[in-house]
């Protein structure tokens, strides 16, 4: 089963189960969004549980694989300067530099390709730039058996349980960590601000 057909099913599910949960740790990644009205892009946007706690200021493009998640973010763009786009996340369809900053919310762990996914928004974002990153990885050298066993099933329907982040960014020079904290379930799931250099 592709990604995308996995998600154009999961999609009215999707708020029931991350909603609650994630709700307190977004909000804390999103205030560390710059004051100064900008230009921000929401790489995986999903179903827009981030929309409800973005600053007004910022002009926000949206970018999901499938219409059936961007079609329920549209009831929570009320008061936003908001633009949504289909399209895939390993090849954006936007020109060097477009944004000045981007949010990379449960979309990492993902991917098939999280290196290109963080590649590609590092692309889109202006030198000075931000990106502002929630999801789980495993950590350098992490054995995490079980998550491993089940990966190889779990990865084909909704989720990657094997990224390591390190390893990730490590593709991606052009950018700088800022931030990594530890944010749910014992610090699998992390905060992370990175800075385009």
């Amino acid at each position: 089963m592709s990604l995308k057909h996995s998600y154009a099913l999961i999609a009215p599910f999707y708020d029931a189960a991350l909603s609650a949960v994630t709700r307190a740790q977004r909000v804390k990644s999103l205030t560390t969004l710059p004051p100064a009205p900008a230009r921000v892009l929401l790489n995986g946007v999903g179903t827009g549980l981030d929309l409800p706690h973005l600053p007004r200021q910022h002009c926000y493009t949206g970018l999901d694989l499938t219409h059936a998640m961007l079609r329920r973010t549209r009831p929570r763009t009320a008061g936003l300067d908001f633009c949504c786009v289909q399209g895939d996340a390993h090849s954006l369809p936007f020109a060097d530099g477009s944004f000045d900053h981007a949010i990379l919310h449960l979309i990492l762990a993902v991917v098939p390709n999280p290196a290109a996914c963080l590649a590609e928004t590092a692309r889109v974002v202006a030198p000075g730039g931000s990106i502002l990153i929630f999801d789980k990885f495993l950590r350098p050298q992490q054995r995490a058996p079980l998550r491993r066993l089940i990966n190889p099933l779990l990865r084909r329907v909704a989720t990657r349980l094997d990224v390591v982040f390190e390893e990730v960014l490590e593709q991606t020079p052009s950018l700088v960590l800022e931030s990594n904290q530890p944010a749910l379930a014992a610090g699998w799931f992390r905060l992370i601000r990175l800075k385009r250099s």
